[in-house]
């Protein structure tokens, strides 16, 4: 059965799993069973790269990196499975991760792995303001990660918007929830459209 895949990918604090969930709500409504993960997920893989990111130093940045890779490749092995059940599939965060990798690695990694990983046609960049974003993180009841503060919201953005070029459909989440949601909806009825079209 042909699925419907989407990426939704962003900073820290950007509001990718608000954007998504926005995306599960549209397609449930529509009727679709949809599958929603994040990465780092709730799975153990996930959960080793999410504890590692509360830490800090060179070794628990490696550890939170392998074991988020070790995570997404775990998701994108069960996409077979998951596409019998399910007519939509958000997964948020998969290629970007490659820009909290150092900025001489950023490109070769992410170029790796859009080329050794499955791609949808559905990609959406959630763009926010480095310094909106560092509020939305403040007003979460959680730990901070490592990547969580401005110096490195400000590098990760700039790596992120040059990684996307123009495969990527880009929203800014830096305004309210609604002007966003309106963002959104544009996008998922020029893709829905343009699948119908093919």
């Amino acid at each position: 059965m042909k699925i419907r895949w989407i990426i939704v990918d962003g900073i820290d604090g950007s509001g990718k799993s608000t954007i998504a969930n926005m995306m599960k709500d549209r397609y449930e409504e529509e009727g679709d069973d949809v599958y929603l993960v994040a990465h780092p997920s709730e799975r153990l893989l996930g959960k080793i790269s999410r504890r590692a990111l509360r830490g800090r130093g060179r070794v628990l940045k490696l550890v939170a990196t392998i074991f988020y890779i070790l995570d997404v490749l775990n998701s994108v092995r069960l996409l077979k499975a998951i596409r019998k059940r399910y007519q939509t599939v958000i997964f948020v965060r998969y290629l970007m991760g490659a820009a909290y990798l150092p900025e001489e690695l950023a490109p070769k990694g992410y170029r790796f792995f859009k080329n050794l990983l499955p791609l949808p046609s559905r990609l959406l960049l959630v763009d926010i303001d480095p310094e909106v974003a560092l509020r939305r993180i403040a007003e979460r009841d959680d730990h901070l990660e490592m990547f969580e503060d401005l110096d490195n919201l400000v590098k990760i953005r700039r790596k992120v918007l040059l990684l996307a070029g123009n495969d990527w459909d880009v929203i800014d989440n830096s305004g309210s929830e609604e002007e966003s949601r309106k963002e959104v909806m544009k996008v998922l009825n020029h893709w829905d459209l343009h699948s119908k079209n093919k």
